[in-house]
């Protein structure tokens, strides 16, 4: 946002910030305007009216539901910006829990539900640490599923966790249909205003889906009637959850229309990671890479184009405990199709092969030593490269 309202863009982020409180707020990194003033991870008050964010009142007008307020209200933005530049950030908050859909939406795909056949698969499958010194194999977790002690939605014993394996959420497909409706209004708004193809749109997620539950508080219990509030999704065939580094925590999508020079229609299959939308912007606006500022990302531009792309390794570090797992604290690297986590605790590896096995079910650490220490040595090389900042074990712990 400050480099594009440098270069005279009027700027604007309508949703989620979640990236600091006032002083490193949205107004103080390049944002001319902010809705709501609000900064936290989720929407005070839900997304049912009445709000308990400031700056979503519009006078004459009832409150509704709040992914349609915050489109609406970045649609007069879209319009007031008038033959000036702008960027527009519409963060929503959906589809973060609390997981609450428009009412009518919800009772659409209520009853879409009850009109499909039952699914075979179990609803929860138990995910243990990898990192854990004895770490129990599927047969032991599946038995733990039927024993009392696994019962219930709750903190369980051995750090296990439920994870979902069912997309059967109807107040989160309703979320997500609410968001759809949202781009097409957009996109509707920009045809209107003969800006469509003078408008970069880029549609992207931050993480996987909440497949685990928020456990975040030891002592929550999920009651059984609270099911589709507290496990949004199953990110099946991919393993895991949001605040993993499996690919079910990770792996999102990114689609792009940049109007006159990107490949309509195509589909690239090399993987990109958040901070290069930065430097790829900036090229699609034609405005000079600033290296120091993105020195962690790489800009895609190339591969909307339709030319030779390979962005090379993608990393991630994770140096602390999810409240969506039991996982312990660990870092990770992609490389062509060969995927490689460390984990802290006890220095556990695994290796997947991407292109063989999405699901990462088949370790190949054991299987292929010299590939996991090239990875493994790589990985560290670049922890050490950007001073990662390690966890360190409790004085009381051996």
């Amino acid at each position: 946002a400050e480099a594009l309202k440098a270069n005279g863009y009027r700027t604007g982020i309508f949703g989620k910030w979640h990236l600091g409180n006032d002083q490193a707020g949205p107004l103080n990194q390049g944002f001319d305007v902010q809705v709501p003033k609000w900064n936290g991870c989720c929407p005070r008050g839900g997304y049912h009216p009445p709000y308990k964010m400031e700056g979503l009142k519009i006078e004459g007008k009832e409150d509704e539901y709040l992914t349609d307020r915050l489109n609406f209200m970045a649609l007069d933005f879209i319009e007031q910006a008038g033959e000036k530049p702008f960027f527009l950030y519409l963060s929503h908050f959906s589809v973060h829990d609390p997981i609450q859909g428009r009412k009518d939406l919800v009772e659409k795909y209520r009853a879409k539900r009850a009109k499909l056949p039952p699914i075979e698969r179990p609803e929860f499958i138990l995910e243990g640490n990898p990192d854990d010194k004895n770490p129990l194999s599927r047969k032991q977790l599946t038995e733990l599923l039927g024993k009392p002690s696994h019962q219930g939605h709750k903190v369980l014993p051995h750090r296990t966790i439920k994870i979902k394996q069912r997309q059967d959420n109807i107040e989160f497909a309703a979320m997500v249909e609410s968001v759809d409706q949202s781009l097409g209004r957009v996109m509707k708004k920009l045809e209107e205003l003969g800006q469509a193809d003078n408008t970069i749109v880029i549609f992207a997620s931050d993480n996987g889906g909440m497949s685990a539950g928020n456990f975040g508080n030891p002592k929550r219990v999920v009651r059984d009637n609270q099911l589709d509030w507290a496990y949004a999704t199953s990110n099946l065939p991919l393993r895991g959850a949001k605040g993993w580094l499996y690919e079910g925590g990770v792996r999102v999508p990114t689609i792009v229309k940049w109007p006159g020079k990107g490949r309509a229609g195509a589909v690239c299959d090399e993987p990109v990671i958040s901070t290069d939308f930065y430097p790829s912007i900036l090229e699609m606006v034609g405005l000079p890479s600033t290296p120091a500022q993105h020195r962690d990302g790489k800009s895609f531009a190339p591969a909307l184009r339709g030319e030779s792309f390979d962005r090379g390794a993608i990393y991630w570090h994770f140096p602390h405990y999810s409240n969506h797992g039991m996982q312990s604290p660990a870092g990770a690297i992609r490389d062509g199709d060969y995927k490689l986590l460390e984990y802290f605790e006890n220095g556990t590896v695994q290796l997947f092969n991407l292109k063989d096995d999405l699901g990462e079910q088949k370790n190949l650490a054991a299987d292929e030593p010299e590939h996991t220490a090239k990875l493994l040595a790589k990985l560290r090389a670049w922890r050490k490269k950007v001073d990662a900042k390690m966890p360190k074990p409790k004085k009381d712990q051996p």
